[in-house]
């Protein structure tokens, strides 16, 4: 964090300092963990649904931290700043560090938010960026209200870029994150069924989603994915400049000014060619599996294109990146020819469906694939009919084994088996360990395994083992 005075942080989080130490600046990163307090820390005492922070408070002190954020007085020998909410202090502390920042440096913000593909983007803006200046991202998916402004702390005034990744549960969410951050390039990737349950319906969905361009300025670019009716039509709802992203075929609402064309996916990754806002136009060579991640990297060189970064260099970037992130579409294995894609950390209906897509297209003659699917979770009420469907798409896609683990995804075995044309290609098992013991026993040499659940359902872990298993 910037160096700031104990005064300017009361001022920041409307609190009340006690304990005060004079003129004490404090320049040390925040933390909301105290396990990760070091010396000259700010903590910020949280209180949590498992837990309260005011209880590792003593902890943070131990390990060095100068300044406590609280809601309550402690009787600790440091000073206090007591406020009342101290999430929202959090979020006001990191709204106050980019302002300054952005008032006296180059600092360019980019919000990304969508229903899939935002950590993928994010993580592709850090490649872009980082070629050019001093760079900061979150760290995992910090997309929330502690998250996010946890990332924008991170800012120094030697920062060039800032990214902030955005996610919500509801309406109202993201707009507060825009408010703190104010993006100058707000990029909204799609609108799916991704936590349809949460927020309480698509057009809930979509209401929230909004909120990414909504807050933006005229002088700002709204980036957006002219493929997505839901997103497109988010163009009437922004004062900014829309800068489109797509794939290229025309539709009602045009052309994308970035767009992919000659786009040929394959275990290797995705090649296509890249056209520009500029109207040049590169070859790609994109080692991320999976065409649909081809979106998040039109949508990561039509931010960074806007904020002036050269062609030759976005495409440097998107080519030196090698996996998404961690559980990913993240290839392990390799022996016998067995690749195994783990794709576990989350799972919606859009992302379920491009990953299977992704297994049928790279499937070369004569090789078979196997699709382990766990549940997609935070549905609501569609979670049975998308289930089931999802169970008839790997029928449709001629998967060649489907394994399917755990009870809340058993509906996509029964729908798999309803439907048919499969005999014994559908498996069911209860846990992990079966479905281990199961895939070790079918796998054979030049095999393609996918293995796509929700983050609850853990099956990145089976994805993990398999890949050490094959490897």
């Amino acid at each position: 964090m910037i160096a700031l005075t104990l005064d300017e942080i009361v001022v920041a989080t409307a609190g009340v300092l006690h304990n005060s130490a004079g003129d004490l600046t404090v320049s040390g990163s925040v933390q909301t963990d105290s396990r990760m307090v070091t010396a000259g820390s700010i903590f910020v005492a949280k209180p949590g649904a498992e837990t309260d922070g005011h209880l590792f408070a003593p902890i943070a002190v131990d390990q060095g931290a100068a300044l406590l954020i609280v809601e309550r007085l402690l009787d600790l020998p440091v000073p206090q700043i007591v406020v009342a909410d101290a999430v929202l202090a959090l979020g006001a502390l990191a709204s106050h560090v980019v302002a300054e920042v952005r008032s006296r440096g180059r600092l360019k913000v980019v919000g990304v938010t969508g229903s899939n593909g935002k950590t993928t983007t994010k993580n592709l803006l850090r490649a872009i960026f980082e070629g050019v200046g001093p760079t900061v991202a979150p760290r995992g998916s910090f997309n929330n209200e502690v998250g996010a402004p946890m990332t924008m702390l991170e800012v120094t005034d030697d920062t060039e870029f800032l990214v902030v990744e955005m996610g919500a549960n509801g309406v109202g969410k993201i707009a507060t994150l825009v408010k703190l951050a104010r993006p100058d390039v707000g990029i909204v990737l799609t609108v799916g069924l991704a936590h349809a349950g949460e927020f309480g319906g698509i057009e809930a969905t979509v209401t929230a989603k909004s909120e990414m361009v909504t807050e933006l300025l005229p002088t700002d670019v709204a980036v957006l994915n002219i493929d997505d009716p839901r997103v497109a039509g988010m163009a009437g709802s922004t004062r900014a400049r829309v800068q489109w992203f797509g794939l290229g075929s025309p539709n009602e609402v045009g052309v994308a000014f970035v767009r992919a064309s000659d786009v040929r996916a394959s275990r290797a990754g995705t090649s296509f060619t890249l056209h520009l806002a500029s109207g040049e136009h590169f070859p790609v060579h994109f080692k991320v599996l999976g065409e649909h991640h081809v979106m998040n990297a039109l949508a990561a060189a039509a931010a960074a294109e806007s904020l002036g970064v050269a062609g030759a260099a976005i495409v440097a970037a998107l080519e030196s990146v090698e996996r998404a992130e961690r559980w990913r579409m993240e290839v392990l294995g390799g022996r016998d020819g067995v690749t195994i894609i783990n794709d576990a950390y989350n799972a919606s209906p859009d992302s379920m469906t491009a990953a299977l897509k992704t297994l049928a297209q790279i499937r070369e003659p004569g090789q078979r694939t196997i699709a382990v699917l766990g549940e997609m979770a935070e549905l609501g009420a569609l979670a049975g009919e998308e289930h089931d469907r999802i169970g008839l798409l790997t029928v449709r896609l001629n998967i060649s084994q489907q394994v399917v683990v755990g009870p809340a995804a058993r509906r996509m075995h029964i729908s798999t088996i309803n439907e048919g044309s499969w005999d014994s290609e559908s498996a069911y098992v209860d846990t992990q360990d079966e479905a281990f013991t199961l895939l070790c026993s079918i796998v054979k040499p030049g095999d393609t395994v996918l293995v796509k659940s929700s983050n609850s359902a853990g099956l990145r872990f089976l994805g993990d083992r398999l890949g050490e298993f094959f490897s």
